[in-house]
């Protein structure tokens, strides 16, 4: 899930880098999402931060953060965690 906030919009940089690796495991293994921080009481401890801040979840809960828009970290934390 890639957390936003309202006046910085989505991390549009990493798009492409999810493509990629979707359309390289499948796209039943893996799911994107975006959620905006300012309209999400659980996320409520993200706002006010200046860099995306990417959550990771399996079954249900919370497995890997990654905070901001690092590429090879991103990375590796989605291939570790399928």
């Amino acid at each position: 899930v890639d957390v936003f906030q309202g006046w910085c919009g989505p991390c549009k940089p990493v798009v492409n880098l999810f493509q990629k690796i979707r359309n390289e495991v499948g796209s039943d293994l893996l799911h994107f999402a975006v959620a905006e921080v300012d309209s999400i009481d659980a996320l409520e401890r993200y706002r006010g931060q200046c860099e995306p801040v990417f959550l990771f979840y399996t079954g249900g809960e919370l497995v890997a953060v990654v905070r901001g828009a690092d590429a090879p970290l991103l990375q590796k934390t989605i291939l570790k965690q399928l």
